[in-house]
């Protein structure tokens, strides 16, 4: 039996090196490497003619939501036994048209047992062909991020469409983006002119890549510049709303109205175009609001922001017309994507998980004990920076409500004698993001082949901790699992949540079905109390702050707030006041109390606690907490504060 007669039983038909499955009602397409026609040949060899005598070769196809799963399965019945093999493939596909690259196919065994029954001889054969699809990766959109204030925005509106996008600076690494399936590039707006001499241009390798490229307002004047352009300062600065007017139809403006209002932030201004460049839209005040050449792309203007008024479907218009990006960024995608891609990297090896209890640990380390099992063990660290009765809490519900196998480690006195007179809360950070890392180093020896620590890194923190390749840096603050970390570390680095914002990890712990007591946990930093206290960290204080966080976080539980805020916390000032208690003069601590609301804490408010609600929960930490004779309450937002006071 041959190739083609087994595709053909099947109910495959090979055309030149690739087979089409006929499978009722389908319509998919396989592309094959000759190594699985080698396989598929083979195969039949193995079994000669009895593979003719055996009754049935049946194939079934099943599509299971968006992951292609191919079953084949063999009987050979002899008249006096019935076997089956079961070959399978199971390949990740985002679209259900897509047509897969290529197949890797491994032979695991060729036949493994031969034994005589009732005087005649029955040949088995256990042959698995453990076929794994290429996985299609990610369409990601890239955005350079050349300093605006709206930059973020624009990866909230790609990723509120359901469209991966990465944020990144300038002069980045291009081997940053190898093995990457990258469909276009986004450069945002900025705070340079062309004209400064240290203005960050476009890296000449991205244009060398021939794929779409979008430039908003600074990007735009860049693209208008290297293209021998001109540029130049306005007299007339444009602020605010203008009335955009579409000159020529473009893919770019698809069903956007021919005037439209936009949101203009810019001072500089294109004066000519550069050659074979087209105009597609302008303004009043600017007589190029919009060009297109070939693959690229500009627009003065800022669609990413709610005053521009068809701003998401530019931006659509851009990912999904121009770029062809597959809108199929969700939950299910990212955790069945996820689970291969751990698989993958960590292989046989062993993964530590420095777990907190927080959402974003926890589902980290769900994720990776979906994909790698009982090669993940957890670590959970009491470094003495917890919130009352946490280690307790924390253990309990990783257990019975996560099923982890976590071991929890007692390095209280290792930590504060490491924060003893540090001030600093750059300095506290990273001696804390070390102390973890030497700890889970030390457990890593006890356990056999660990070769991965994992942790619940989010986006917002790589944003706040970056520092471009250049090393110039734009730290607000090192988050200890990021900018905290040592520079070298005996274990690799496994960060599943590296790419997403925090209101998308709460939707990917509601498809992991995640109990709701865990994800509305509010947000807790990885150095714990020691960034809730200004200053030097002590036993003393932290047993002040650990009493009236709870009073405060107990309070707005029963208001029937926690749910509706998105972080509430109580800060431990280093300023002490005069006040009154009986009829003594005293001089104590203030307690600064912090409610914020946001999505992704990119950006956050102030959470509006009523004015009851704050008498109560003062009136109590007064009371009932030593050494505390003022508190109040925090009404900034972010920016220009951060959300933590350290």
């Amino acid at each position: 039996m041959n190739p083609e007669s087994l595709c053909k039983i099947f109910g495959r038909v090979p055309v030149n090196g690739k087979t089409i499955v006929k499978g009722p009602g389908q319509k998919l397409l396989e592309t094959l490497s000759k190594s699985s026609l080698w396989i598929l040949q083979n195969f039949s060899i193995f079994f000669k003619e009895d593979i003719n005598k055996g009754i049935g070769l049946s194939a079934s196809l099943f599509l299971i939501e968006n992951n292609l799963l191919m079953a084949y399965s063999l009987s050979a019945i002899t008249d006096r036994a019935k076997y089956v093999s079961v070959g399978m493939i199971h390949t990740f596909s985002f679209n259900k048209s897509e047509i897969v690259s290529f197949i890797n196919i491994f032979f695991i065994f060729l036949f493994f047992l031969v034994f005589k029954l009732n005087q005649k001889s029955i040949l088995l054969f256990y042959i698995h062909l453990i076929c794994s699809g290429k996985i299609l990766k990610q369409d990601t959109i890239i955005i350079l991020d050349y300093g605006s204030q709206y930059t973020r925005l624009i990866s909230r509106r790609l990723r509120e469409m359901n469209v991966f996008c990465d944020l990144v600076s300038p002069d980045i690494d291009k081997a940053f983006f190898d093995n990457r399936n990258i469909k276009g590039f986004i450069l945002s707006g900025g705070p340079n002119s062309v004209f400064d001499d240290e203005a960050p241009k476009i890296p000449e390798w991205i244009l060398d890549t021939k794929l779409p490229i979008l430039g908003i307002c600074y990007g735009m004047q860049l693209i208008a510049e290297r293209f021998y352009g001109s540029v130049e300062k306005s007299d007339k600065r444009e602020y605010g709303n203008a009335e955009l007017i579409i000159l020529n139809e473009n893919p770019l403006f698809s069903n956007v109205p021919k005037n439209n209002n936009v949101w203009m932030s810019h001072g500089d201004k294109i004066i000519e175009l550069p050659k074979k460049f087209n105009l597609i839209a302008n303004t009043s005040n600017s007589f190029c609001a919009a060009f297109n050449y070939e693959n690229i792309w500009g627009v003065q203007f800022h669609p990413e922001v709610d005053n521009t008024d068809y701003g998401v479907n530019i931006l659509s218009n851009f990912s999904s017309k121009i770029c062809n990006v597959n809108n199929n960024w969700n939950a299910k995608n990212f955790i069945n994507n996820t689970i291969a891609n751990i698989k993958d990297t960590v292989e046989k090896s062993n993964v530590i998980c420095g777990i907190s209890g927080g959402v974003d640990s926890s589902i980290a380390a769900t994720l990776i004990h979906m994909a790698i099992g009982n090669q993940l063990t957890s670590i959970f660290v009491d470094n003495g920076l917890l919130r009352k009765n946490e280690p307790e809490n924390v253990m309990s519900f990783l257990k019975k409500d996560l099923g982890l196998n976590v071991i929890k480690i007692d390095a209280k006195k290792r930590f504060l004698k490491k924060l003893k007179g540090i001030t600093d809360p750059e300095q506290k950070r990273k001696i804390i993001g070390k102390e973890f890392i030497k700890v889970f180093e030390l457990e890593a020896r006890k356990l056999r082949d660990v070769t991965h620590l994992a942790q619940g890194t989010l986006y917002s923190d790589v944003v706040e901790s970056a520092v471009t390749k250049s090393g110039h840096t734009s730290v607000i603050k090192s988050h200890h699992n990021v900018g905290g970390l040592p520079e070298k570390m005996n274990l690799k680095l496994l960060e599943p949540l590296r790419m997403l914002f925090k209101d998308e990890v709460r939707k990917i712990g509601k498809e992991l079905k995640i109990n709701n007591q865990i994800l509305d946990r509010h947000p807790f930093p990885g150095p714990g109390l020691a960034i809730r206290i200004m200053g030097e960290v002590t036993e003393e204080k932290l047993t002040i702050l650990r009493d009236a966080d709870e009073i405060f976080i107990n309070e707005i539980k029963k208001a029937n707030l926690y749910n509706k805020i998105w972080q509430a916390f109580a800060v431990l000032t280093n300023i002490q006041s005069v006040g009154v208690m009986g009829d003594n003069r005293t001089y104590e601590n203030c307690i600064a109390l912090r409610a914020v609301n946001s999505n992704d804490a990119m950006t956050a408010d102030w959470a509006n606690i009523s004015k009851d609600t704050l008498s109560i929960i003062s009136s109590r930490i007064i009371n009932e907490v030593n050494g505390v004779n003022r508190i109040v309450y925090d009404i900034t937002s972010k920016p220009p504060s951060t959300i933590e006071w350290e």
